[in-house]
């Protein structure tokens, strides 16, 4: 056979099996399309210029990642594909062509689709990528005129990308016609697992080791804070992972299997259309569900977490920066000339605002051994204030006990967090042993990160003074300078003034505007990279079952006509069936909303403010573009069940 005899083959082949094709084609289309789009967002010159050297590196680590999901995606969708002309390809060994020739033939028509569909692929991602841009701006907070600009770099790149793709596919459709022979060929629709009784005692066990380590996993999660943090957090995705396999391959294959047997294998149409398919694959089913459920679970709490920061980014600032601007005696020579001279700029401007002097006592302490705070340094600098002096900042703090403290620290705020109260911290003075703490506030009480902060009444307050000042042991008395300004829109402005000021100052800390901003930027990139990866996986796992059920529909479409047959409605069988989506799609989102809502609140110490509503917002949107596919999938077997008669 000459190559132009192949060739035509190879057209005659691809006109006549479009309705094969269009599955992977449209997987190939997709991943194309997505990582175009990346590939454009991570050279283009305007986010290249906002985004210095951090979004570049999380766009690169972003990018790999994406790589890896559309890689999987790709392959499994080409899996799916050659199972569907598994038949054909046995058909050619038949009629002469040898295994070389069926791999050649299937090579050309993987690069002709290949290359198809990155051509297409990019043309979409040119048209789509202007949206995605001006989302990825609105998200870090940039409201200027985008003008998107032809990427040759993004072109090369996700050219260069999906060669290797191609490559492995191909390599992927010629392991297919070695390993199989010409009868498994023309049986590789057919093939199902052979339910077994499964042994009673080996069963109970390995289902109630299932639901254990998953038991320990959660149990555990929320216990993670000690010395042993990396080992526990392993230990975590360990169990959850193994637990979740074996709920799917061992407990629910045992509890369909109590269940056929109760009914004596008179299962009924219904759980005919359900449970028998699914016991009939469910070593497939475990190995894939099990992954799904696993990396969904992943994708949620990265969705959940990333949201929640973004979301409380001005909140959890604010906790941080009680004041918009302030100058102290430690970070200046001279705070209080450093403060009048940006006041002087701020009249200048006409810019209104309220000032303020909060005197603080600077002395050295120790947390008491044994606390979570083991695992940093127990020993800190302690900055004491009067509760009177903030509130008469305007930070509203009032300490309920004479002779204890409020404790302030938004650096390790999530270790003081874990601390039962009261607890002691020593101090450095003779007269005074310790200081009882008898709460743990979020944030800051003055803007600093320097020290931890101990807010007492203010009588104790002089009285602690006095004691310090006399032992003359390492305290001393620093003032804070606080400007807060009135209006939101002049915050820019004076922020701009600050700076000025501040240039040749190199310990001096950022003001709350500057933060707010660089924060919204950065939290901004981490969900736009969040969410696009997500709706990538959410696409490519919501894909891969659609296809997979789409396979099954068409294997088993000989039984609905026999059903249509003997009298059945198309609404009788679709009763069986959705049962069966409730266990396929349902299932592993159910547990996988599970894990992760565990998984979120092992996280949480991260967040100084509550995020739930933030993490139910995330959860509640991927389940429900989740669920699209569902109802997708339903569509298509009511389509099937309609045209099998």
């Amino acid at each position: 056979m000459t190559a132009l005899t192949l060739f035509e083959l190879v057209i005659r082949s691809m006109r006549k099996n479009i309705k094969h094709y269009y599955l992977y084609f449209f997987a190939l289309i997709l991943s194309v399309v997505l990582y175009f789009v990346f590939a454009t967002l991570q050279h283009d010159p305007s986010v290249v210029e906002r985004s210095g050297g951090s979004m570049g590196a999380a766009f690169k680590v972003a990018g790999i990642l994406l790589l890896f999901i559309a890689g999987i995606f790709v392959v499994y969708a080409n899996a799916i594909f050659l199972k569907r002309r598994s038949r054909e390809i046995g058909l050619y060994q038949l009629i002469g062509l040898t295994k070389g020739s069926v791999s050649r033939l299937l090579i050309i028509e993987n690069s002709l689709l290949s290359a198809g569909a990155l051509a297409i692929g990019i043309c979409i991602g040119i048209l789509v990528s202007r949206v995605f841009l001006l989302l990825l701006m609105k998200t870090i907070g940039f409201d200027g005129f985008i003008e998107v600009e032809f990427s040759t770099a993004a072109v090369i790149q996700t050219v260069i990308v999906f060669i290797a793709i191609i490559i492995l596919t191909s390599i992927q459709m010629v392991v297919a016609v070695y390993r199989n022979t010409l009868l498994g060929l023309f049986n590789a629709e057919k093939k199902g697992e052979h339910p077994k009784k499964p042994k009673a005692f080996r069963s109970a066990f390995l289902a109630i080791l299932g639901m254990v380590l998953i038991t320990f996993g959660y149990w555990l999660s929320g216990r993670m804070l000690n010395a042993l943090l990396l080992i526990n957090m392993i230990v975590v995705l360990f169990t959850t992972i193994l637990g979740t396999y074996l709920l799917f391959r061992v407990a629910i294959g045992w509890l369909l299997y109590q269940i056929r047997k109760r009914k004596q294998g008179h299962l009924g149409l219904n759980n005919s259309l359900s449970i028998a398919p699914i016991m009939h694959r469910m070593k497939g089913n475990a190995n894939s569900l099990t992954i799904i459920t696993v990396l969904s679970a992943m994708t949620l709490t990265m969705l959940a977490g990333v949201y929640s920061l973004y979301y409380s980014t001005e909140k959890e600032l604010r906790l941080v920066y009680p004041f918009d601007f302030s100058f102290d005696d430690f970070w200046y020579e001279d705070g209080q000339e450093a403060s009048a001279k940006f006041i002087s700029e701020l009249d200048k401007q006409n810019i209104s605002y309220t000032y303020s002097t909060v005197e603080t006592l600077q002395v050295e302490g120790e947390f008491e051994e044994g606390s979570a705070l083991e695992l940093i340094s127990t020993s800190f600098r302690a900055t004491i204030i009067s509760d009177k002096q903030l509130q008469q900042a305007g930070v509203d703090i009032e300490v309920s006990e004479s002779d204890a403290a409020y404790l302030y620290d938004a650096g390790i705020y999530w270790l003081l967090k874990t601390m039962d109260v009261p607890f002691n911290v020593e101090l450095t003075n003779d007269d005074i042993e310790s200081m009882k703490v008898v709460k743990v506030n979020e944030g800051n009480a003055v803007n600093s990160s320097a020290s931890t902060q101990l807010v007492v009444k203010d009588a104790f307050y002089q009285e602690l003074k006095d004691l310090f000042l006399k032992d003359k042991n390492g305290s001393r008395i620093a003032s804070i300078y606080a400007i807060n300004v009135s209006d939101w829109d002049q915050l820019v402005e004076a922020s701009a003034i600050f700076k000025r000021i501040n240039e040749k100052n190199d310990r001096v800390r950022f003001d709350y505007y500057s933060q707010y901003v660089s924060s919204m930027e950065n939290n901004g990139l981490y969900i736009f990279i969040a969410g696009f990866l997500g709706l990538v996986f959410l696409i490519s796992t919501g894909s891969i079952l659609y296809f997979k059920q789409m396979t099954e529909a068409e294997q088993e479409r000989s039984s609905y006509a026999t059903l249509r047959q003997l009298g059945f409605t198309v609404q009788d069988i679709m009763r069986g069936i959705v049962r069966k989506q409730v266990f396929v799609f349902g299932l592993p989102l159910l547990i996988g909303l599970l894990h992760s809502i565990f998984a979120i609140k092992a996280a949480s110490f991260m967040f100084m403010s509550d995020i739930t509503v933030p993490a139910t917002i995330a959860m509640g949107i991927y389940a429900l573009i989740y669920l699209v596919f569902a109802f997708l999938t339903v569509g298509y077997y009511r389509k099937t069940v309609k045209a099998a008669l």
